[in-house]
């Protein structure tokens, strides 16, 4: 018999490593303490190898079903710079966490997964028990607390599929989703806490007048229950082999999301600790050997992406290096299709 497997954390990670030991017959029960469907503070865009981790867990077609949209074209933006409409080298897939989210828990629990949603996980530390519960919480970085803000949004008229927006205290990223709706999500950094937020996100998302981004979005009708946040955020990234537990998405590390790649990543860990997991379910390798592996195989995958991901996130908070890039990529096509190879 397969020994059974704990997954903490039901999100994208989580559920594609569930689904995935089902499908090799492995036992899992997975935790998650929120409730689906729900809307989380994401992107919405995968980009890069997720696309390939989909089709091979045969969840492509579940999720065309569900309902997604290609982003074709991508633009950035700030006050004085633009990088103007031009072709993704790889056209990204666009899709509502709240649809994502609910797809994966039904076929998770539909091929036989033990599913505990609203419930917090209160085991202890074992064999056979994975993270995937999201982002380790730091209260500041670098001497700023981080924050990301999410919400959906109709009568948006973007130039681009997918825009990022710099502006002064973070980027905000508008994407396109099925049925003419637009997800606008925006990270935000600042040296004390901002007691306004719950009341004032509108503003934080539009931009300040004069601004592309508020150009964009000054007329937008903001979906209020789709509005969330999150905070604590921690985008330094982390060496996987530096973990003394198994885990895997944002649990194990976190690429700033101006890269547009941190749901590939989700998928890509996923299926990385896939094959380790089922040899050890199946009594072909050892705790700490299965744990090794999955280490070692995610930091061979993402380490050169992360540290090209941090260099790009320290450049989009210095306004003349930000600027400088901005005009070289511009101008020069193969520099800005160097840099989205290199972050994926």
């Amino acid at each position: 018999m397969p020994k059974p497997m704990v997954i903490v954390g039901g999100g994208i990670a989580g559920l594609t490593l569930g689904i995935g030991l089902r499908q090799h017959g492995v036992p899992v029960t997975l935790w998650e303490a929120g409730h689906y469907p729900r809307h989380r503070v994401c992107g919405e865009f995968i980009s890069g190898r997720g696309q390939e981790v989909l089709a091979r867990i045969g969840l492509l077609g579940l999720l065309g079903n569900a309902g997604i949209c290609l982003a074709r074209t991508a633009a950035f933006f700030e006050r004085s710079t633009s990088i103007p409409p031009r072709p993704l080298p790889q056209p990204g897939l666009c899709i509502s966490r709240f649809v994502l989210d609910r797809v994966l828990a039904g076929e998770f629990q539909r091929i036989g997964g033990e599913l505990e949603a609203g419930e917090r996980w209160h085991g202890h530390e074992a064999p056979g028990v994975v993270h995937a519960s999201g982002r380790r919480i730091e209260p500041k970085v670098d001497g700023y607390r981080w924050i990301g803000l999410k919400a959906h949004a109709s009568n948006v008229f973007p130039l681009a599929d997918m825009e990022l927006h710099f502006l002064s205290s973070g980027y905000v990223g508008v994407c396109r989703l099925p049925g003419n709706i637009f997800n606008v999500c925006g990270l935000f950094r600042s040296e004390t806490s901002i007691p306004d937020l719950a009341t004032h996100w509108q503003q934080w998302l539009r931009g300040s007048e004069g601004s592309p981004l508020h150009d964009r979005l000054v007329h937008a009708r903001f979906e209020e229950s789709s509005f969330c946040t999150v905070a604590g955020l921690d985008t330094r990234g982390r060496k996987p082999e530096a973990q003394g537990e198994c885990r895997i998405g944002d649990a194990l590390t976190m690429i700033p999301p101006m890269t547009g790649n941190g749901m590939s990543m989700a998928l890509e860990s996923a299926e990385l600790a896939l094959g380790p997991l089922v040899k050890y379910s199946r009594g072909e390798l050892e705790w700490p050997q299965a744990c090794r592996k999955i280490a070692r195989a995610c930091n061979g995958r993402f380490s050169r992406r992360l540290l090209w991901a941090r260099w790009l996130q320290q450049i989009a908070f210095q306004p003349l290096p930000r600027r400088s890039l901005m005009r070289l990529a511009g101008r020069f096509e193969p520099l800005s299709r160097a840099l989205f190879a290199w972050t994926r």
